[in-house]
């Protein structure tokens, strides 16, 4: 057969054009496929009597949230701190309302929603209907990264063990609305959650605006500078998502190891709590947490923990550009600086001190004063959203990963 290829390689436009293309050659085309266009499905959730969204964004479902980010009022589509507050927000909407929500994740995070889940919207509890779009990264038989393999093979088994009914979604919008149809009858009958799955690449892309709020450098300019200031035995660890892979590209730049850094390749929210397990346990070592605004957001009771136990080691570096970076750019609470202040809501809950820097100069004099600097301290770095287009991902494994740096840290000459 002529002219074969790859749909998954192919963008949406190029993939109707050849498409085109086979029809007037006479070619065959059981390699073309749909693609779901965001709008028709957001019409089509409207259309069976859902009006309220929340969740937290995920890749396979970025370009739905941007749609519904750009089209739904701000009081009708709220970005959660993280999943398990998403689903109260749900429950809080259904009680006051009596209708249904949509809350969309990831299926790793679905963890963050088994508590509210099962103790909360249940049935057996208080029996509360919503409707779950989860992005099913680690797919089986897909390819992911490791963080994501588990996660994907167990996803259908967690939510079969939770008792939330599921289906994938499909990527035409006729199957789609059958399917809706089929959830809304189902919670309509059992008042109880239902979920629809969403495969990579279902929908087409949509493209969210950008943002108003630009800073002089971008999150990668600032970690350079910043990883570059640190003394040979400083401990790194990085967060989820571009910032660690930025990190990884820029020690293979330097011609450096990768033995100082343990990269959080997944378990958003939770780089600081693993910082301060390791400051607490090496108190001769100065230990920075390499954070974000989504990560910091996601799980901020840690602040308070690392505050009250008062390790003086432990550095909190917060790169905020106050957008969910690795999975579409959906704004954070953080976006909205004159309101929101980081530092100062460190300091509240028991950080020493806390500083911002927006200039390359003020980066610069700020690493200088947290090395000098007791902890718990905050340094919020106000960065640009972005990065780079062909930017790689970590070719060493995360147990190659955990094996060097843990010998990093029981180098006895460092102690």
């Amino acid at each position: 057969m002529g002219g074969t290829y790859s749909v998954f390689q192919l963008e949406a436009a190029q993939v109707q054009e050849q498409m085109r293309q086979n029809l007037e050659a006479g070619h065959m085309t059981e390699l073309v496929r749909d693609f779901l266009d965001p709008g028709d499905f957001y019409r089509a959730v409207r259309n069976i009597g859902i009006s309220f969204f929340c969740g937290v964004p995920d890749s396979l479902l970025k370009d739905f949230c941007a749609y519904v980010a750009q089209n739904e009022n701000e009081t009708c589509h709220i970005i959660t701190a993280n999943e398990g507050n998403a689903i109260g927000l749900a429950t809080g909407y259904h009680l006051a309302t009596g209708n249904i929500s949509l809350v969309y994740l990831q299926n790793s995070g679905l963890g963050n929603t088994v508590n509210p889940l099962v103790s909360l919207a249940a049935p057996e509890v208080y029996s509360v209907p919503m409707l779950l779009l989860i992005g099913w990264r680690g797919e089986p038989g897909k390819r992911d990264e490791p963080q994501h393999m588990l996660q994907g093979q167990i996803t259908s088994q967690l939510l079969a063990t939770l008792g939330v009914p599921f289906s994938p979604l499909p990527d035409y919008i006729e199957g789609a609305k059958k399917t809706l149809n089929a959830a809304k009858q189902y919670m309509r009958n059992n008042n109880s959650p239902y979920a629809l799955l969403v495969k990579r690449q279902t929908f087409l892309p949509y493209k969210l605006r950008k943002s108003s709020t630009e800073y002089p450098m971008s999150r990668e300019m600032a970690l350079k500078i910043v990883v570059d200031s640190f003394h040979d035995s400083d401990v790194v660890v990085s967060t989820t998502g571009m910032l660690s892979r930025e990190l990884f590209e820029h020690r293979v730049a330097r011609e450096q190891g990768h033995e100082r850094d343990f990269l959080t390749v997944g378990s958003m929210g939770h780089a600081s709590s693993i910082a301060l397990g390791i400051a607490l346990n090496k108190p001769k070592r100065q230990v920075f947490c390499l954070d974000g605004d989504g990560s910091v957001i996601m799980h901020m009771g840690a602040l308070s923990i690392i505050g009250q136990i008062s390790p003086r080691n432990l550095k909190h570096i917060v790169f905020n550009n106050g957008a969910h970076d690795s999975v579409g750019g959906q704004q954070t609470a953080a976006f909205k600086s004159s309101t929101f202040h980081l530092t100062e809501i460190a300091v509240s809950n028991g950080y020493t001190q806390g500083r911002v820097a927006v200039t390359v100069d003020d980066l610069m004099d700020g690493v200088q004063w947290l090395q000098e600097t007791h902890g718990p301290a905050m340094l919020e770095v106000k960065v640009s959203p972005g990065s780079r287009k062909d930017l790689g991902r970590p070719t060493r494994s995360p147990i190659q990963n955990k094996a060097d740096f843990m010998n990093f840290l029981s180098f006895s000459a460092y102690e």
